[in-house]
């Protein structure tokens, strides 16, 4: 009874959430709305932080579960297919995104106002990440060159370094700041596309966002005709 409770609880917080913004959480018009007196509802959620924080982790774990069996359909097929594991992976991201809107923003949005993600939420925020490392781990062993290779500022390589610590990544600083600029790139074309960036623009996003999809891919994961431009 108590979990169903907390999920109504989340389900009406998200409506908040795309009706007002993720800052307009109020848990009092939650309570009004499920019949309960108002501080009948902290014993599920101590604060609006804390709600808030429930359903960051909902919205990663849920983008990171798409993201991971994506990966994972192709590699269980050719786990040497970086490009076609990295397109899987956009796509399905695109896709949570698409049909989740509000959850995407809640994670890439505009930030809240006065609220701090505690450590609760990296673990779920990192799972993502990690499908993309384990791309370009497998890159790296194939011996990949991204088609423009960036000169990695100083300073930096010892912070890839403490990703490679952390993560069990081999791939080199050349490889990891490309594929950082890749995973920079394939949001902000999500984030343009669902605050209709492109709205009297572009009538079909979707095939755009494909191609945009296979082009990262190739700057990261290049074809041998590319690698020999």
């Amino acid at each position: 009874m108590r979990a169903e409770l907390t999920a109504e609880i989340k389900a009406i917080a998200r409506r908040q959430i795309a009706e007002d913004g993720p800052a307009n959480i109020n848990l009092r018009a939650i309570a009004r709305e499920l019949g309960m007196v108002s501080s009948a509802i902290y014993r599920y959620f101590a604060s609006r932080d804390e709600l808030l924080t429930a359903l960051l982790v909902d919205a990663y774990n849920d983008l990171g579960e798409i993201t991971e069996r994506a990966d994972a359909a192709v590699a269980e097929v050719d786990p040497t297919d970086v490009e076609g594991r990295f397109v899987a992976v956009a796509t399905a991201a695109y896709a949570w995104a698409r049909a989740e809107p509000n959850q995407y923003l809640l994670l890439f949005g505009t930030p809240v106002p006065g609220y701090s993600a505690p450590t609760d939420t990296v673990a779920p925020a990192t799972r993502f990440t990690s499908v993309l490392l384990r791309i370009l781990d497998e890159a790296g062993r194939l011996g990949a060159r991204p088609v423009v290779v960036p000169a990695v500022p100083p300073g930096v390589p010892d912070d890839l370094q403490r990703v490679r610590d952390l993560t069990a990544t081999a791939a080199s600083d050349e490889l990891m700041l490309a594929g950082m600029q890749v995973w920079t790139a394939l949001f902000g074309a999500i984030s343009f596309i669902l605050n209709g960036q492109f709205r009297n623009v572009i009538g079909d996003v979707d095939a755009m966002f494909a191609e945009f999809a296979r082009m990262l891919a190739r700057q990261v994961f290049p074809h041998e005709s590319d690698a020999r431009r």
